[in-house]
């Protein structure tokens, strides 16, 4: 009898074990069998631009790693901000993702008291994704031939410099371009890229800072007299055009990037598999040609090391913008 009973504990001790270890399984299989349907991914820029153009390269990458359709939704308006809230509001099980700025990160914030989100509490890091390089441009007519004549006029307070937008990535690119430069310019906003490279052409401005991407075109018909590059390196689009570095600021860097985010409390699990993907993603020579081709410089680093940039990067875009100024409209 006493046998019996110690059988049957034994038996019972090992069949709950037994149970338990297949919870446990069916537990982490439901966790990492993401994902079961669609995701969206948030893109705050209008249609047909680079970064629009990253981010339906991206969702056709990762849709095809992850085995389900990623399906790009266009939400611009109010420096990304619009698409930024609705994302950070969005529930945070992976299905709603955001294509996310220096501006969404770092620049909002330093120029605005209230955001209709938390830049970093507020999303769940994936991933630094590419920059965009910002380029000093003039009229081929103006007597601002090299960096040299920028320094020169620029510290009189006689030049002025146009960009696509107060706030902007070009804005905060000028400034700190100035702050190593000791120049006094004055800016002129202009609402894009084409109003703002329309006016330098038109002679109504004589310099402007904007995006690689959008000057290439109208230097190599001689519209436009490059002048220098602000990234770290020389830029592929514009491979003649020396960087701040090398026309003598050593260390100098400005320029806009972008990350992929989720909202804030996403699974560990789930933003794991993203962060994989993502990685994945970034190293196929396809895609990073394309975005070369766009103007765009591929740079993947993980979620940790994203928060890190943010982290380091907006109080000192919140000086930047103390000492110049810099307000949102």
């Amino acid at each position: 009898m006493a046998m019996t009973r110690q059988f049957f504990l034994k038996s019972l001790a090992a069949t709950a074990g037994a149970l338990a270890l297949a919870s446990t399984g069916a537990s982490a299989w439901a966790q990492t069998d993401y994902p079961q349907r669609p995701i969206k991914l948030v893109v705050p820029f209008a249609a047909g631009g680079a970064t629009d153009i990253l981010g339906r390269l991206l969702a056709t990458t990762m849709g095809e790693k992850l085995g389900q359709s990623v399906v790009v939704e266009n939400k611009p308006g109010a420096g990304t901000m619009v698409a930024a809230a609705m994302v950070a509001k969005a529930p945070a099980d992976g299905y709603t993702l955001l294509l996310g700025s220096n501006s969404t990160l770092t620049l909002n914030a330093a120029i605005r008291q209230s955001l209709p989100y938390d830049p970093i509490k507020g999303f769940t890091m994936l991933g630094s994704v590419a920059n965009m390089g910002l380029v000093v441009v003039a009229h081929p007519g103006s007597s601002v031939k090299t960096l040299a004549d920028v320094v020169a006029q620029g510290k009189s307070g006689a030049l002025s410099y146009a960009s696509f937008g107060s706030g902007s990535s070009a804005h905060f690119g000028a400034e700190l371009m100035q702050a190593a430069l000791g120049t006094r310019m004055t800016h002129v906003p202009f609402n894009g890229s084409s109003q703002s490279l329309t006016a330098v052409m038109g002679g109504q401005v004589p310099v402007a800072v904007d995006s690689a991407v959008a000057a290439a075109p109208q230097l190599r018909s001689g519209k436009l007299r490059a002048i220098a590059s602000l990234g770290e390196r020389r830029e592929p689009l514009l491979p003649d055009v020396p960087t701040m570095a090398e026309s003598g600021y050593p260390g100098f860097s400005a320029e806009a990037w972008f990350a992929l985010l989720g909202p804030a409390g996403m699974s560990p699990d789930v933003s794991a598999k993203i962060e994989r993907v993502l990685k994945e993603s970034m190293a196929e020579p396809a895609l990073r040609k394309r975005l070369i081709e766009v103007g765009l410089n591929p740079l993947w680093t993980n979620g940790k090391d994203l928060l890190a940039r943010v982290e380091k990067e907006q109080p000192q875009m919140r000086a930047v913008a103390a000492r110049a100024g810099i307000r949102a409209d």
